[in-house]
């Protein structure tokens, strides 16, 4: 059974992160997505053999064009001219330094929806900095927010915004071609993951709108609600969890929740002091029940604990590591998310992956291929897409510019 995008065309000059996710997310769909790499940029995360690379580029084709070779450049343009989607995360101007910009592919594909996500946006005083996760996090205020009082160097360390970002490409490629449907006409869609970062961090811009303050940092507290018992408390270890300890997040976001909670605590008398009669006085005092909840929470094992809370109306959650979330969440086992790539990968052997997390009842998305080694799939593209002969890709190789 087809699945919903296939036949779709995609020409993927991403890199590392944001990018690549978004294009994993159509590939997984259906989408043929033909990833261009090169040797001299095959270094970092922009390695086959590198993990990140491995995770986010299933679900496509590799094709490893030497881009300072004209005749290389020559034949990136005819591609685009078959291209439904051509998509690029480079600073600002790359493509068109190749000869493969918007304004040139426009005039030979009217239809082509090209996507361009810089760290910044094409425009403005900054749209020409080089972006990665850790700056993109500090210029949005995700640093900020995330990080702890009086502690502006901690804050979200993950590339959260790289996946944000790669989410909004997928959905701006859908929406561009749905009004391609409508209008017959492609366009350039132009995605700041700079502004993608700012759409996160809307209740400080919230507290500066209505309240001209700055919002302090928020750890893991809520930044829009005061409520209470809100955090990540310690449980009984058993040198399994990370760094041998095991953590567990709880949030009572109310009265009826805190009251469960009392009776699974067996309603002690420090519970029913009139510091915590009410929501208001709960986070006023919120560190001093902290200390009571660890006091207890300590005690417990994390998974019984969680399933317990749960049980009772608590809203509970283990701080799971990578390796729980492979061998021992019992929900993502249930549903077979986690997986192993049939095919062995030619460098690294086995290989791994997480499931698109999107169930179409009638067109399936149950295929995975596992990640191409450099130009692995040179011969395939260049007969599909362009219908080249095994003679014509043979005399490309000998001039040197197909990796």
């Amino acid at each position: 059974m087809a699945r919903p995008l296939e036949g779709l065309k995609i020409l993927d000059f991403t890199h590392v992160l944001a990018g690549p996710f978004a294009t994993r997310i159509l590939g997984d769909m259906g989408a043929d997505v033909v990833k261009i790499n090169s040797l001299d940029r095959a270094i970092g995360a922009n390695d086959p053999i590198h993990p990140y690379y491995i995770m986010w580029n299933r679900n496509k084709r590799a094709l490893a064009l030497d881009m300072s070779n004209e005749s290389a450049r020559k034949t990136c343009k005819e591609l685009c001219e078959k291209a439904d989607i051509v998509i690029d995360n480079f600073s600002v101007g790359v493509l068109d330094r190749w000869g493969v910009g918007y304004d040139t592919i426009s005039q030979v594909n009217s239809k082509v929806i090209y996507v361009q996500m810089s760290g910044m946006g094409d425009g403005g005083p900054w749209s020409k900095f080089v972006t990665y996760a850790p700056t993109i996090h500090a210029l949005c205020g995700l640093t900020h927010t995330t990080s702890v009082k009086n502690r502006q160097d901690i804050g979200i360390g993950f590339s959260y915004n790289d996946h944000q970002a790669g989410l909004h490409g997928a959905v701006a490629i859908l929406a561009g071609l749905e009004s391609l449907q409508h209008s017959g006409k492609g366009q350039r869609i132009d995605i700041s993951q700079f502004e993608v970062g700012v759409n996160f961090v809307a209740p400080s811009l919230i507290d500066h709108f209505s309240n001209n303050t700055i919002t302090e940092p928020v750890a893991n507290d809520l930044p829009y609600d005061k409520v209470a018992p809100h955090g990540v408390y310690p449980c009984s270890s058993d040198g399994e969890g990370i760094k041998g300890e095991n953590w567990i997040a709880i949030a009572c976001m109310t009265d009826d929740q805190w009251r469960s909670l009392k009776n699974l605590l067996g309603n002690p008398e420090w519970a029913e002091q009139d510091s915590f009669s009410t929501m208001s006085l709960r986070y006023t005092n919120c560190r001093e029940l902290d200390s009571h909840i660890q006091n207890w929470t300590k005690t417990q094992e994390a998974y019984s604990l969680m399933e317990t809370c749960q049980k009772a109306g608590v809203p509970a959650g283990v701080v799971q590591s990578g390796a729980d979330l492979a061998n021992k969440d019992p929900q993502l086992r249930s549903r077979d998310f986690l997986f192993a790539f049939d095919e062995l990968h030619g460098e690294v052997g086995q290989t791994f992956g997480d499931k698109l997390p999107i169930k179409f009842e009638k067109t399936p998305c149950e295929s995975y291929i596992r990640s191409r080694s450099l130009g692995e799939d040179n011969e395939s593209v260049l007969k599909d897409w362009l219908n080249l002969s095994p003679k014509e890709i043979d005399e490309n190789k000998s001039e040197g510019w197909l990796n």
